[in-house]
C-alpha cells in the first residue's frame, strides 16, 4: 500500500484530503506543522510527501530545503500544496526541492494523477 504523509495544518482540508486518499486506497498519515512533517518525513519513509507550503513552526519550504539535504529523504517526492498561485511561485516551489506544484483550492482528481506520476518518475529513476 502506497504511503503519503500529508503535511497541512487546516482541519477542513487535512480531514477530506485524508478521507478521500483512503478511500483511494493508500495509507495516509498526517503532520499538522512543519517540524513534525520533517520528523515524520525521516521515521516513516513515505512514498509521497503533500506539503502545505504555509505551516506553522516551520514553513514548507524550509521542510522541502531540508528533505533534500537529507540521504534518507531526498528521493521521497513532495508535491506542494499551496494557495499561492502567482506568477513565479511554481518556480519557486521547483527551486525548494519540491518535484510537483497542487494550488488550493485542490482539485482531487488532478492531485491523484500528480501523485501517480510523482510514484512513476520515482520508480523509473530506481529502476534506471
Amino acid at each position: 500500500m502506497t504511503r503519503i504523509l500529508l503535511v497541512e495544518d487546516h482541519e477542513e482540508l487535512w480531514d477530506f484530503l485524508s478521507r478521500r486518499l483512503r478511500r483511494r486506497g493508500f495509507e495516509v498519515e498526517l503532520a499538522h506543522d512543519g517540524q513534525e512533517g520533517l520528523e515524520k518525513a525521516r521515521s516513516l519513509a513515505p512514498d509521497v510527501i503533500l506539503l502545505d507550503m504555509n505551516l506553522p513552526v516551520m514553513d514548507g519550504w524550509t521542510v522541502a530545503r531540508s528533505l533534500r539535504g537529507d540521504a534518507g529523504t531526498a528521493r521521497i517526492p513532495i508535491i506542494a500544496l499551496t494557495a499561492h498561485a502567482m506568477s513565479g511561485d511554481r518556480g519557486r516551489v521547483l527551486e525548494a526541492g519540491c518535484d510537483d506544484y497542487h494550488p488550493k483550492p485542490v482539485d482531487f482528481s488532478r492531485l491523484v494523477e500528480q501523485i501517480d506520476t510523482a510514484l512513476l518518475k520515482r520508480d523509473e529513476a530506481e529502476d534506471g
